[in-house]
């Protein structure tokens, strides 16, 4: 056993406690509390190895609950839109260059995007994967992971067939106790009623699997979901994937996909960007959990998300980064700082819980991350703080640089 002591301990589960310990035996968190209190639930000195960490908060491992890796290889590739189709556009035109996901680049930039990502406190990952490229990867990294394999299709004519292959082959992956894979649908103006109503049927062969959807991201969506036209019915025209047999729903995304019997609390809706508070009460009421990132939403044109509206209206948030297509790297303490900039008066404990406990019951892996809880996975992170630090929580979510974190166990 160990006993580490730090200044700040932060469960996630209550508030953060000052001068406090954790026990933790194999990998496992055993025990927590003050440092100078006498608890039944502290190991005696004889039985435990002690190491004061110094001037540090120490807090569960980070959940970056969306991110694409296999498209870090287009790291500073894709500039800034000032539109989302336009910036969409873009990234179709610079995918379209390497078709192969064998290729050299991109495999080096995802175990390099990967690497970061652990550098920057992540335990935990929601990754979206066209060709499962990464899950081979995250299998060797100390992540924990769900990959996503993300299903597009607006004109096609065996719906079911499409699911249906891409079902076997997240099968044939199997899982272990920190790797899984499920289906993701992309979007409502990439998938039509009736792959998304056959991705549902799919994903209710695995009554625990989280299924993601990217919803309510930006205006032109809003507005080809509503009426059938605008900028996103260009573009699939001019792809050749336009469906003259579809009718646009004549509602928002989110009633669309409600409607379809798509959302309940297995799905991780992304983006939300045009979600208004109607909205945004409906998905709550369905039990989904939102998941923003807020820096992507800057660099695609889709706008800046109304952060405080999300946590006013109940529903569950969790945080992305979004792939390094759209984002400077995949540190979830820089979008917390980016959250605390658009949500000044969103309680700092409510923020670091969408980077933790969030994300991790969002994709299932809620038992072993998430909080410092006995039973738990010691991974768990130290975070370099200044000494005397009053209000630790606020401190973690105004801006945590690389340099400043450490894994207390390898």
């Amino acid at each position: 056993m160990i006993r580490y002591h730090a200044p700040w301990i932060l469960p996630i589960v209550e508030p953060p406690i000052r001068d406090g310990w954790i026990v933790t035996d194999r990998g496992r968190i055993v025990a927590y509390g003050p440092y100078g209190a006498v608890t039944r639930r502290a190991p005696s000195h004889a039985e435990s190895h002690e190491i004061d960490l110094g001037e540090v908060a120490v807090l569960p491992g980070l959940v970056n609950a969306h991110t694409h890796l296999e498209l870090s290889y287009l790291r500073d590739e894709v500039p800034p839109a000032s539109t989302f189709v336009k910036w969409i556009g873009a990234v179709i035109a610079a995918r379209r260059q390497r078709r192969s996901p064998s290729d050299p680049q991109i495999l080096d930039a995802m175990e390099r995007a990967i690497a970061d990502s652990t550098a920057f406190g992540t335990a935990l990952v929601g990754d979206i994967s066209n060709t499962l490229v990464s899950f081979p990867a995250l299998a060797r990294s100390p992540l924990a992971a769900v990959v996503f394999f993300e299903v597009l299709g607006f004109n096609v004519t065996e719906p079911d067939a499409i699911v249906e292959y891409a079902f076997r082959e997240i099968e044939a992956l199997g899982s272990t106790d920190r790797l899984r894979a499920s289906l993701a649908a992309h979007a409502p103006y990439s998938v039509e009623p009736v792959v998304f109503r056959a991705i549902r049927k799919a994903v209710d062969r695995a009554p625990f699997a989280p299924c993601s959807v990217h919803l309510s991201e930006s205006a032109e969506e809003v507005e080809f979901i509503r009426t059938g036209g605008g900028p996103f019915r260009r573009l699939l025209e001019e792809g050749g994937f336009w469906n003259p047999a579809w009718t646009a729903p004549g509602v928002s995304p989110v009633q669309f996909l409600d409607d379809s019997g798509f959302l309940d609390a297995r799905v991780l809706a992304v983006h939300g960007v045009q979600m208004t508070p109607a909205e945004l009460s409906r998905l709550a009421s369905r039990g989904a959990t939102l998941v923003t990132c807020p820096r992507s939403n800057g660099h695609t044109g889709a706008g800046a998300p109304p952060i405080e509206d999300f946590y006013a209206s109940g529903v569950h948030v969790a945080v992305g980064t979004d792939s390094l297509a759209s984002a400077p790297d995949l540190s979830v303490f820089a979008e917390l700082a980016t959250l605390r900039a658009l949500a000044p008066s969103v309680p700092s404990s409510a923020l670091l819980a969408s980077a933790t406990i969030e994300g991790a019951r969002a994709l299932g892996f809620d038992a072993d991350y998430g909080t410092i809880e006995p039973g738990k996975r010691a991974r768990l992170v130290a975070v370099d703080i200044r000494s005397g630090e009053g209000d630790v929580e606020e401190y973690l979510v105004s801006g945590v640089h690389r340099e400043q974190i450490r894994w207390i166990e390898d």
